[in-house]
Order: C-alpha cells, then sequence, then structure tokens
C-alpha cells in the first residue's frame, strides 16, 4: 500500500516535467569591432529591447562588421545587424563584394550619419577637392568604405588618377597629414569624430565640401550615398557650413523575419529613443523622422510601425 500511494505523486512530477515552459525569444545583433560604434549602438540596442521586450533576450555580437552582418542575417545565423547603406544596397542587390548572389534583407531604419570628411591643414595650401590631383592623400584603411567612396568622390571630380593614394588607418592619416607626409586624408565617421579633433587641436585644420553640381552624377550611380551638411562650428577652425556625402548606418534583418517581431523591436527602440541615445552622441541622432530613409525597402513590420507614427 506505501509503494501504492507513492505513484500518483510520481506521475504528477512527471505531468510537470513534461509540460513545455516557455523559452525567451533569443536575438543576435551583428554589430563590428568591440571599440567601434556599430558594437557601442548594438549593445544599447540589445539592452533597450532586453528591458522593454517581454520573453525576449538579445546580444549584440561581436563581427567583422557590414558584410559580415549582411551575410550572417541573410542566412538566418542573426536575427538584425548594422551596416552602411552602401553596402546593405549591394547585398540586396547581389552587387559588390555579393558577387551577384542577392541577400534576404530589409530596411529596419535609418540610424545616423557617417559623413565623408576630407580633411587638409593650412600649409598644404589646398582650399577645394578639385586641387588634389598631384598630391598624397590618405585613402582610409584598404578595402574600406571609406576607401572605395573616396575614389567615387575624387573621380566624380576627375583628379582620382592624379593623386598619390596612401591606404592608412583614420589615426595613422590624421599623423601623416600632421607630419607632413601626406597633404589629406579622408575620415568616414560621424561628425566631430575624434581623429579631426585631435588634428584641429594641433593644426590649422580645413575641411573640404563637394559641390552637388559636380556629384550629382554620382549620386544618380549610387543612390545609397546622400548629401549631409556638417554645421559651422562642428570643428573648432570650421566657421562655415560644409556639405559633404553621407553613407549612413542602417538597422536592417532578414527580409523573412516575422513583421510582428520586426514590429516588436522597432517600436521597443523608437518608443525609447531617450534611453538608446545616452549611449553615445551618434545614438542621440537616431529619430523616428529620418528613420524610413533607407537604401533599400523596409520591411513590412519596421514600415507598420513608422506608418502609425
Amino acid at each position: 500500500m506505501r509503494i501504492l500511494s507513492v505513484v500518483p505523486t510520481v506521475l504528477a512530477a512527471a505531468a510537470l516535467l513534461s509540460t513545455p515552459v516557455h523559452a525567451d525569444e533569443r536575438l543576435s545583433i551583428g554589430t563590428g569591432g568591440t571599440g567601434g560604434l556599430f558594437y557601442v549602438i548594438g549593445a544599447g540596442m540589445a539592452d533597450t529591447i532586453n528591458q522593454h521586450v517581454p520573453d525576449t533576450t538579445a546580444r549584440a555580437e561581436v563581427t567583422g562588421a557590414s558584410v559580415e552582418n549582411i551575410r550572417r542575417v541573410s542566412a538566418g545565423q542573426m536575427q538584425f545587424g548594422l551596416s552602411s547603406s552602401s553596402t546593405l544596397y549591394e547585398g540586396k542587390n547581389g552587387m559588390g563584394p555579393f558577387n551577384g548572389q542577392t541577400m534576404d534583407v530589409a530596411a529596419v531604419a535609418y540610424l545616423y550619419p557617417a559623413v565623408l570628411q576630407v580633411a587638409t591643414i593650412d600649409k598644404t595650401g589646398i582650399t577645394d577637392i578639385s586641387e588634389l590631383a598631384g598630391h598624397r592623400v590618405s585613402m582610409g584603411p584598404p578595402g574600406s568604405n571609406a576607401a572605395v567612396l573616396a575614389q567615387r568622390l575624387f573621380e566624380a571630380y576627375g583628379v582620382f588618377d592624379g593623386i598619390q593614394p596612401r591606404f592608412l588607418s583614420y589615426n595613422e592619416g590624421v599623423s601623416a597629414l600632421a607630419n607632413g607626409q601626406v597633404d589629406a586624408t579622408v575620415v568616414l565617421a560621424g561628425a566631430p569624430t575624434a581623429a579631426l579633433i585631435d588634428l584641429d587641436s594641433q593644426q590649422n585644420m580645413r575641411l573640404l565640401g563637394v559641390d552637388a553640381a559636380t556629384v550629382a552624377d554620382m549620386l544618380k550611380q549610387y543612390p545609397f550615398y546622400q548629401l549631409e551638411a556638417i554645421p559651422a562650428g562642428t570643428y573648432g577652425d570650421q566657421t562655415s557650413t560644409v556639405i559633404m556625402i553621407n553613407d549612413p548606418a542602417t538597422l536592417f534583418t532578414a527580409a523573412s523575419a516575422s513583421d510582428d517581431l520586426v514590429y516588436r523591436i522597432t517600436a521597443a527602440l523608437f518608443d525609447h529613443l531617450d534611453q538608446l541615445g545616452a549611449v553615445h552622441p551618434q545614438a542621440a541622432a537616431i529619430s523616428a523622422e529620418t528613420a524610413p530613409r533607407t537604401p533599400i525597402d523596409l520591411h513590412p513590420g519596421a514600415a507598420r510601425y513608422f506608418d502609425e507614427h
């Protein structure tokens, strides 16, 4: 009898163990290296999602940035990613590094501008991009978005074949300019950016702007680029507004992702922009007004949120 009395208890415990337990939905956000802005913003997004989306756990994943993020989101290995607009456009259309293979991606939101800043110093005597022919120019790291965009810009001005390119990191390029080893350097980043703040504190720095008519054909050929104003006073020596080319950072997901999931994530981020904006000054530039300015179509879940707001 004693043995029989144990049976109901054992059966009840077994029934509890066999009952499905709801597990949190796990989301990965592809970013970049830990020292880069993609990682900082992505980590802030993960924190915001974890606080405001029930039954969901998000984490920022360290990656090789845009190209890797696009490939892995398209393959279902991550749910969201950050990318430059130019690379996202190329991934969607199978261009550039994607070699004809179209990626399963859709935009969630334009985040913040990444502006090509072409800097020189007074002692070079250079006052316009058209004057760069015959000069040494740091183009940014080899194969970087900065180097690609700088080449396209200089081709639009007809000076690329005449310059002497150097492929240096942003900090190396700034040091080379300050030391007289190059005559101009480029940085692709939000403005102000640390490398040029340092240069401006040491030298009389000059930012070179673009003429809208000169780059009009370039912008038609590469529709993911945009004109962007760098306001006067962004750097100490900058006394007037400078117009430059913007290759914005964009949040994206898989085109096949659930509409409801993307809507909930978009709502969590954009309903709490004050929280997200606190992680970095560039994050404070994210807004619902500019968010739909994406290089590829918005995912229906994100489009629904912005239509409602």
